[in-house]
């Protein structure tokens, strides 16, 4: 059974229009084009780092304009949409939460999961200019939860962006069933350069899974810089496709499902895994 998967590239901009303006018809391109599950970028609705700008603009899941452009699009196309992520106010009205929102063909939200590992880092100086700083947990409260959802296409395991680094998380994804791993992300450009390719072929790999993984690309309205090449793998771990820049647009890849239990039975890595006493 092949299953034709639609990656979106964008370039989202910082306001939820026109986010959704620049968001839409690629979705519709890539419908046209056959797919029949299209998965989003991280922060698809609003790209914004300041965030004494970007918390006050935020609105709860449901009535975030992306989402619900988004859900009115699988609606009217019968198609699966997965919001790869969208930033959104919790209900406690404390902290946000990086949100990925999975869309069945009749517009309705049937799974939703939030971002499990955030990003926080301090890094040294570089060529005398002061490191980094980085702190997702000020702005966003982490999930606490793995997220498998059950579809008539695939059984999908839902991952966002900094995830990746995180074998565990996608081992328990496995475990769970899933055959399809979706990777959301906005990269960092450095990183990206570095890192991006190899780790997502690894969590591949290492499940016998099927990774899909749709970015945000180039040089943002805010001055962020994210580093695109969004890619689908197999569970051997080869590349069925790739958008080999940084410019918003659309990959159609075709995967073939068997192909995950072959790869598991060839290597039954989540079978043969050992408890172990540490060091």
């Amino acid at each position: 059974m092949n299953l034709r998967v639609g990656l979106i590239q964008t370039r989202t901009p910082a306001t939820h229009a026109a986010a959704l303006a620049h968001v839409a018809p690629l979705v519709r391109e890539a419908i046209a084009g056959g797919a029949q599950f299209v998965l989003t970028p991280e922060c698809v609705n609003v790209v914004q780092k300041d965030r004494s700008k970007l918390l006050p603009a935020l609105t709860t899941l449901e009535d975030d304009p992306v989402v619900n452009g988004l859900r009115e699009i699988a609606a009217e196309t019968g198609t699966w949409i997965d919001v790869g992520s969208a930033l959104v106010k919790r209900a406690d009205g404390e902290k946000a939460a990086n949100r990925q929102v999975v869309i069945d063909p009749t517009g309705a939200i049937v799974a939703t999961y939030d971002k499990l590992h955030m990003f926080d880092v301090d890094l040294p100086p570089k060529d005398g200019k002061p490191g980094e700083t980085a702190r997702e947990s000020a702005a966003y409260e982490p999930g606490d939860r793995a997220v498998v959802v059950d579809t008539p296409l695939a059984r999908f395991g839902l991952t966002i962006c900094y995830d990746m680094r995180f074998p565990a998380l996608h081992r328990a994804l496995a475990l769970g069933g899933a055959t399809v791993l979706t990777v959301p992300a906005a990269f960092t450009r450095p990183t990206g350069e570095a890192h991006w390719d190899v780790l997502l072929r690894a969590r591949a790999i290492e499940t016998g899974s099927f990774v899909i993984a749709a970015a945000q690309g180039g040089f943002h309205e805010d001055g962020r810089g994210t580093w695109g090449r969004s890619i689908a793998i197999g569970p051997w771990g080869e590349v069925i496709g790739k958008l080999d820049h940084d410019e918003p647009g659309v990959l159609l890849a075709d995967l073939d499902l068997p192909a995950a239990g072959k790869a598991r039975a060839a290597i039954p890595v989540l079978k043969n895994a050992r408890p172990f006493v540490g060091p």
